[in-house]
């Protein structure tokens, strides 16, 4: 009672406000939840209170960063705007260009010009001119090998970016910074899409009014401006979306160029190895992707070890890449790809350009269609011709000498078996000395006055007297011919005067049988240059071919004959099957009769077996033949047959420096010799068609002329009694 009436009654204002120190009663604790909110705003209190004091203790720092966070917020404003702006631009550009592309089909023979395929005789190929394409292949016909060696290569993440690498443009950015060149000079980091762009030049087509030349045209296609790298984006990405993987990569493998006039990887796998593109192995596959960096430096054949070694390369990137096995890429490289044996051969490089240049152009150097040539050419005999060659001057010839030689086989009818243009047999393009050069042609014209004078009536074994003799020529005095041998032997035989080569009695022979008859038998058997005019010409002060020469001489072989020298058998558009062109014989016109031919072969043969062509002989054959060298040897000259060929030979220095210590009789004797050895192996010996003469039984006298030159009846009355014995 006492202690509890010691207690107080609670007064309002404690209920409201208790004292610290006081413990709260039943009635606090009845009011903790309004105490809790008392605790929050005190709380709240407390962290304004601190904030306020963070804020003013942070002082200039808390502008620079609003600042900054103004500056950032507005770069990003505009970026973003303008991204979103630039990105529109590029949709748009790739939609325009999406609209303007043809369908793949179109797209996969771009060639401005066509091709021309040529077969030897027994229908090998054996040379290719123009752009080659061997048709049309797609990503999935072709090799995988060779599919997977052009990704490994070219573009190894092409099937995962979108025309565009950008990982591969700051690579190749890197590369070329580190090799001390301009970001984009070097390394493009192109992709296969962008390549194809490229190839494509942008959809721009080739039109040839419009360009100095394709070359100008494709130069200004493979243009590197930063321009034109923003463009060949732009349709990269447009291709990208208008075709699948597989069509960009098919037109890639279709268009591009791999050298040696190869359009597209079945031309160059048929030009290289004979085989088509989707029979390739590994290391075919790595030799042709291998080129796509530099087709003509690369090309097997130019330089077989530079592409094989290159191979190499391409091998370890596929390896590495797991297109290849350990095992497969170790055989790859145990194993590198050899050219076919066409493409090894390189045969009749100076005949396949001469075979192109007689050719109507629409069919030739401009054909505009795909045109397939069956040619004379022996590959066989060609090969005789450019080791014979090869062989004399190795080991006949001082080394370091810059004399050429040409070579020219040929059967009786005109068709040219073998041709070499220079000693350089493996080129294209190449001065062609064989038919481009013109060349006195010295003693070897002889058989020609000879001929005339047998077709006039004359016996090979009718003298002509060989002494010192002058002539008058108008506007130039007096000439004198000599012998070689600065020897004169009196009076001689027409057959006798041929074998010696002696000068002046084929100068007294051309006078009787008439200067203008010389020169038109010389023509109508073919020497088409200017023949001299004066007597000089009868001992070959004109110019002529090797290749006019030695189907004059087929056309004494032939049995008098004129004859146009060929090398085109048959001509066709590719896929046709019927020809568009035939060439079965060059034979032309008779020259001079079959009895006269026979004899002035006879006369030939003895030049050979007895006489300057000595050097000429053929064991078991008999061989026809003449000799030829010009005034200071500038030219040395053998033309010679058998019964079944027909061989010239030309040597001399193409700026006219006199040969030394050689004539006709000499290497070029020897060179007809070892091509005829090859050519004539495991062949039987036919003996020559020649006539030996009856022996004289009367004074010669010519029979009626058939050829009648200017001052003919004159000469013959002046120098008959001169000239021929009694």
């Amino acid at each position: 009672m006492t202690e509890s009436r010691r207690r107080k009654a609670p007064l309002v204002a404690d209920k409201r406000y208790p004292s610290k120190g006081r413990k709260p009663t039943a009635t606090k604790r009845a009011a903790k939840p309004a105490g809790k909110k008392a605790t929050a705003r005190k709380t709240t209190t407390r962290r304004t209170t601190r904030k306020k004091t963070r804020k003013k203790s942070g002082g200039g720092g808390g502008f620079f960063r609003r600042l900054f966070r103004w500056v950032w917020r507005l770069i990003w404003g505009v970026t973003w705007r303008v991204g979103a702006i630039a990105a529109l631009l590029l949709a748009l550009a790739v939609g325009i260009v999406y609209t303007s592309l043809p369908d793949v089909d179109a797209l996969l023979d771009g060639r401005a010009r066509g091709s021309v395929t040529l077969l030897d005789r027994n229908g090998k190929v054996f040379a290719w001119r123009g752009d080659q394409f061997g048709g049309v292949i797609t990503a999935d016909t072709v090799s995988p090998y060779l599919k997977n060696a052009v990704v490994a290569t070219e573009d190894k993440r092409f099937y995962r970016h979108f025309g565009v690498s950008p990982r591969g443009v700051a690579s190749a950015v890197r590369i070329n910074l580190s090799e001390g060149r301009g970001p984009l000079s070097g390394h493009g980091g192109s992709t296969i899409t962008q390549q194809t762009a490229k190839l494509l030049c942008l959809g721009v087509p080739y039109v040839p009014s419009e360009w100095e030349s394709e070359k100008a045209y494709e130069s200004d296609c493979r243009q590197g401006s930063l321009w034109r790298k923003a463009k060949e984006a732009v349709y990269a990405m447009a291709m990208e979306v208008k075709y699948s993987k597989d069509e960009v990569l098919t037109i890639y493998l279709n268009r591009a160029f791999l050298g040696s006039g190869a359009r597209g990887f079945e031309a160059a796998s048929q030009r290289y190895f004979g085989i088509s593109a989707a029979e390739v192995n590994p290391s075919q596959a790595a030799m042709l992707a291998g080129l796509l960096v530099a087709p003509t430096r690369y090309a097997p054949t130019n330089n077989l070890q530079r592409s094989q070694d290159r191979a190499q390369l391409v091998i370890g990137l596929m390896e590495a890449q797991e297109y290849l096995t350990a095992s497969q890429a170790s055989k790859a490289r145990s194993n590198p790809a050899q050219l076919s044996e066409a493409a090894a051969a390189r045969a009749g490089g100076y005949f396949a350009d001469w075979v192109i240049t007689e050719l109507p152009s629409f069919f030739g150097t401009d054909t505009t269609d795909d045109v397939v040539i069956r040619t004379t050419l022996d590959q066989r005999l060609q090969k005789s011709a450019e080791e014979a060659l090869k062989y004399i001057f190795e080991e006949k010839v001082r080394e370091g000498s810059k004399a050429q030689a040409a070579i020219v086989v040929m059967s009786a009818d005109g068709a040219v078996r073998a041709m070499v243009g220079g000693r350089k047999t493996r080129v294209s393009g190449a001065f062609n000395r064989a038919t481009q050069a013109l060349r006195q042609t010295g003693s070897s014209f002889k058989p020609f006055v000879y001929a005339t004078a047998l077709e006039l009536g004359y016996s090979p074994l009718d003298t002509v007297m060989d002494e010192p003799t002058c002539w008058n020529i108008a506007g130039s005095g007096q000439w004198c011919p000599k012998n070689y041998t600065n020897k004169y032997y009196g009076r001689v035989s027409l057959a006798d005067a041929l074998k010696n080569s002696l000068n002046i009695p084929a100068v007294k022979v051309a006078e009787i049988s008439g200067l203008d008859n010389v020169r038109t038998v010389a023509s109508e058997f073919g020497i088409e240059s200017n023949l001299a005019e004066g007597p000089a010409l009868a001992l070959g002060a004109s110019e002529s071919t090797l290749i006019e020469m030695t189907g004059a001489y087929a056309g004494i072989l032939n049995g008098g004959s004129s004859v146009e020298p060929y090398g085109l058998s048959e001509l066709k558009l590719l896929g046709d099957s019927a020809p568009m062109m035939v060439t079965t014989t060059g034979i032309g016109e008779r020259v001079i009769n079959d009895k006269a031919a026979k004899q002035l072969t006879w006369m030939m043969e003895r030049v050979v077996s007895e006489g300057t062509g000595g050097r000429a002989k053929l064991p078991g054959w008999q061989v026809a033949g003449k000799t030829g060298t010009t005034q200071a040897a500038r030219d040395a000259w053998f033309i010679g047959f058998t019964a079944d060929y027909v061989t010239g030979v030309w040597m001399g220095y193409d700026d006219n420096t006199p040969l030394s210590g050689v004539t006709g009789g000499g290497l070029p004797a020897e060179i007809w010799r070892e091509t005829m050895v090859r050519v004539t192996e495991g062949m039987t010996p036919t003996p020559l068609p020649m006539l030996a003469p009856d022996p004289p039984v009367r004074t010669a006298q010519p029979q009626q002329q058939r050829r009648k030159g200017k001052g003919f009846e004159d000469t013959i009355n002046n120098l008959l009694k001169n000239i021929f014995g009694n």
